[in-house]
């Protein structure tokens, strides 16, 4: 990321990834990913940010057949 600039210490090297958890009792009981976020991490001081993203209704219906 090029323009990347930590807001705590300046850094400028960041990792941006995805993760997806479990909204509620159902969905963690039948390991069922109902929320999905990508995260921006600083490398230098590790201050991280989250940002909401859209989990489609098949990538649901995938993670309940697999989990």
């Amino acid at each position: 990321m090029s323009s990347f600039r930590c807001v705590k210490c300046n850094g400028e090297s960041c990792t941006v990834g995805e993760l997806r958890a479990a909204g509620g009792l159902v969905s963690s009981v039948l390991d069922v990913s109902t929320n999905k976020f990508k995260y921006v991490s600083c490398e230098t001081c590790g201050y991280t940010e989250f940002y909401r993203a859209d989990l489609s209704s098949g990538a649901q219906i995938f993670d309940f057949l697999v989990g």
